[in-house]
């Protein structure tokens, strides 16, 4: 009752306060979540990890968010952490993920990452779901950065524009000439998307860890001490009364 009353009030006072339109969230903490509440097996945190995203999606629904990026793993937490783990992570990616939100109809999904690092299997249920929820009217936009790696982004983006300058036959004098932020931008993973305005980093970490780079410059940056899992909906409440309040007082 205190937590339903809490709510309401934090609720209250986002009225008139700016609100983010891009919220991107770093879920970190799933392992350690699991370790803390006796789990012997630390990948159920992943799942743990994986079925919470659901419940952020609605209460960034709830609060009039239209874009979400989330961060689901990083080239090196591929290539570091043991098969069994990257399995049940894979697992997850297609059967939790990338199932909700072809079955919640509010979002459109976007797909951030070197894809060509993923099982064929994880890659082809991410590409479907991208497929089905491409012409939702009206839909908000979801993307999930899975094998991402913000400084890959940039270089990914200035060899697209490379290799567009060769197969049209332009000289590196050109290229150099016409390099912008603006062309760098639409070479990115997922372009035509505003940058996130508020990013949350859960877990007490208090780094970006190559995330959303290039996206991320001019962002509301709020870490948050609970691992993923136990991130609740007056923690998002709190993110967005905090960032309303300092572009509120950045306004005056």
């Amino acid at each position: 009752m205190l937590y339903r009353l809490y709510t309401r009030i934090l609720r209250r006072q986002l009225a008139g306060l700016p609100m983010p339109q891009h919220v991107a969230i770093a879920m970190d903490g799933n392992r350690r979540w699991a370790k803390g509440a006796g789990y012997d097996d630390v990948r159920i945190g992943h799942r743990f990890g994986a079925e919470h995203l659901e419940l952020f999606l609605r209460w960034c629904a709830d609060a009039g968010i239209k874009c979400v990026t989330a961060w689901v793993a990083s080239p090196s937490n591929l290539r570091k952490r043991d098969a069994a783990q990257v399995d049940y992570l894979m697992n997850l990616t297609e059967t939790v993920l990338a199932d909700h939100v072809r079955r919640d109809h509010r979002w459109r999904l976007h797909v951030a990452g070197q894809l060509d690092l993923l099982p064929d299997s994880t890659a082809r249920a991410l590409k479907e779901a991208v497929e089905e929820t491409r012409d939702r009217p009206d839909a908000a936009d979801l993307t999930l950065a899975i094998a991402y790696s913000g400084r890959l982004e940039v270089v990914d983006a200035v060899r697209a524009i490379l290799d567009e300058a060769a197969d049209g036959g332009r000289s590196l004098e050109e290229v150099a000439d016409a390099l912008s932020e603006e062309e760098i931008g639409r070479h990115l993973y997922v372009p035509g998307l505003p940058d996130p305005e508020l990013v949350i980093r859960t877990s007490g970490e208090l780094r970006m860890s190559d995330f959303l780079l290039w996206q991320a410059t001019r962002s509301e940056i709020e870490f948050c001490d609970l691992y993923w899992p136990a991130f609740r909906e007056i923690d998002l409440l709190r993110a967005l009364r905090t960032y309303g309040q300092r572009k509120l007082q950045r306004s005056r």
